[in-house]
């Protein structure tokens, strides 16, 4: 059944995400902050898909107790942002979902260059206690199981999870089971919480979210079922960065060991890690 109009009572990133502070250090060896750095700026513009707000959000206000630069932080919708930054908008920072959007950024020379951020992953998910004994992505389709999905989410949301469930081979028999199909994944995840359901397929990322922390099982989804293009987050310098050197710094302190660290915390799969090595090569996340 389809959720009633509940669009506006998503906890979703439609509204602007404003937040904190940061700066950036050497890109492969973990060096601490060195709050002697100074720049002639003490504010940085950074936009970021707003799925990455929990790991930037505070790893942003370290960055300002260390260094005294203000991150103006906003994090939305990636397609949104994206077809603004192409259009006549401007920023110092972006971090984007989806390797093309970075390529067209650079390919219209908005973006100087772009270095690989992080992953996502998904997992199923079920109420504490799995009633329904859930242990393979196929048991969606079992006779009885309850699927709550988000097939009309914002993308990448809704069509991401259809490509996955189409590349295991079971998207029209999960639908059959489907009994809440709704148009916000946070939204999804709280009602698999409370029990109106028995499995669900989000991003781990949102099983790392305080409102949803610890309060489902989670179930490894194959890689090999993954759709590759929202799996990758980049972040870059745009063209129009006051100081070139403090957006530097700031990518280089969210690429280095500690900065990775929030991103890990927030569900994520950091860049520098052996995971996020192999998806590099993988998914061959170069700048162009």
């Amino acid at each position: 059944m389809k959720e009633n109009n509940q669009k506006e009572s998503c906890i979703s990133r439609r509204a602007f995400i404003a937040g904190s502070a940061v700066a950036a250090i050497s890109t492969a060896i973990p060096v601490p902050l060195r709050a002697e750095k100074r720049f002639r700026s003490d504010t940085l513009q950074v936009w970021s898909c707003g799925g990455l707000a929990e790991a930037f959000i505070p790893a942003n206000k370290r960055f300002r107790e260390e260094t005294g630069v203000e991150i103006a932080y906003t994090g939305a919708f990636a397609a949104a942002l994206g077809k603004s930054l192409l259009g006549s908008a401007t920023t110092e920072v972006f971090a984007g979902r989806v390797l093309d959007l970075s390529k067209k950024l650079r390919g219209s020379d908005k973006m100087l260059f772009f270095k690989p951020l992080c992953f996502t992953s998904y997992v199923l998910v079920t109420p504490k206690g799995n009633p329904a004994n859930i242990t393979d992505i196929h048991d969606m389709i079992k006779p009885g199981v309850r699927v709550i999905l988000s097939p009309d989410a914002s993308p990448p949301g809704g069509d991401a999870v259809n490509v996955l469930l189409k590349k295991a081979g079971i998207l029209d028999a999960a639908m059959k089971n489907c009994i809440i199909k709704s148009s916000c994944v946070q939204r999804a995840m709280q009602e698999l919480i409370e029990g109106k359901g028995d499995v669900s397929i989000v991003e781990r990322r949102l099983t790392r979210m305080a409102l949803f922390r610890d309060k489902a099982e989670i179930i490894p989804i194959p890689e090999e079922f993954f759709p590759p293009p929202p799996l990758t987050f980049t972040i870059g310098m745009m063209k129009d960065a006051k100081e070139p050197e403090l957006a530097e710094y700031y990518i280089e302190f969210i690429r280095s060991e500690e900065g990775q660290g929030y991103f890990e915390a927030a569900g994520f799969i950091p860049a520098i890690s052996e995971d996020g090595m192999r998806l590099i090569e993988k998914l061959g996340v170069k700048d162009v």
